[in-house]
């Protein structure tokens, strides 16, 4: 019941971002001096924030720059991870060794760190976001992979297919690459929540999505300093963010359920 409802507030958030023009008639960006700070009411759902921009309106595009560069950034770090644990664990030696060496270094940094040190290097902006959020993510998702291509490579099918005379690209995409997708899914769908979590976080501090386009966490960070005399400016923000992220969550333990994949 959980994981249904997970998923439906999920469409329900994916939908409203990707359809904001449509679904409000107020300019996320455009400044309203004769709104300024208005409380939630009929007229603003949400409120407005401290240049009387329409906060319901910030959410709905903010949540199109959110959700949607943790879901790219999520895909592709699936990708990357894919492919190097696909290869590590199939063909072992000096391969497994050096990609092996290369995901612990990654892994050995705190991963927000690390995707801060990453954004203060390159200009801020969205693909700045995207390619941080990869370079953190990739490697976990390479060490799960390789672990379960390990146990996969004893099994009886494998051996035939090698008796046969299918070649190891054949036995990488046909017989394992199917077999590690339950896995790769289960981690993905927990992930998308962290990767808002670090999108948001880095638009805290300045180096995601520049303004004035919104992000969940750069209204947080424009906001913040008025917690106290205009909370709905932070919260319904914040909300949207820890909203989401549970839902991801639970998504996450769906698939791991439905899937029977344990760890």
């Amino acid at each position: 019941m959980a994981s249904k409802i997970a998923v439906a507030v999920l469409v329900i958030i994916i939908l409203s971002a990707a359809f904001a023009p449509f679904i409000t008639p107020y300019d996320p960006v455009k400044i309203d001096l004769d709104n300024i700070k208005e409380p939630p009411g009929l007229k603003h759902p949400l409120g407005t924030d401290q240049k009387g921009r329409d906060i319901l309106s910030r959410i709905l595009y903010g949540g199109r720059f959110s959700v949607g560069i943790a879901i790219i950034a999520g895909t592709i770090s699936l990708c990357l991870g894919l492919m190097v644990g696909l290869l590590s664990g199939y063909y072992r030696g000096k391969v497994d060794v050096l990609l092996m060496m290369f995901v612990d270094l990654v892994l050995s940094f705190p991963s927000l760190l690390l995707a801060i040190g990453i954004s203060v290097v390159f200009p801020p902006g969205i693909f700045t976001v995207i390619i941080a959020i990869v370079a953190v993510g990739w490697a976990s998702f390479a060490r799960l992979i390789r672990g379960h291509v390990l146990r996969l490579k004893e099994a009886a099918y494998i051996d035939a297919a090698r008796v046969i005379g299918c070649s190891d690209m054949r036995i990488i995409l046909k017989h394992i690459l199917p077999n590690c997708l339950p896995l790769s899914f289960v981690v993905f769908g927990i992930k998308l929540g962290g990767y808002i979590l670090t999108e948001s976080a880095l638009s805290f501090l300045g180096l995601g999505a520049q303004p004035p386009m919104p992000t969940w966490g750069s209204m947080i960070s424009l906001n913040r300093i008025y917690i106290s005399s205009a909370p709905w400016m932070v919260l319904f923000a914040g909300g949207a963010i820890v909203l989401t992220t549970v839902c991801f969550n639970i998504l996450g333990d769906a698939l791991r359920d439905r899937y029977g994949v344990s760890g």
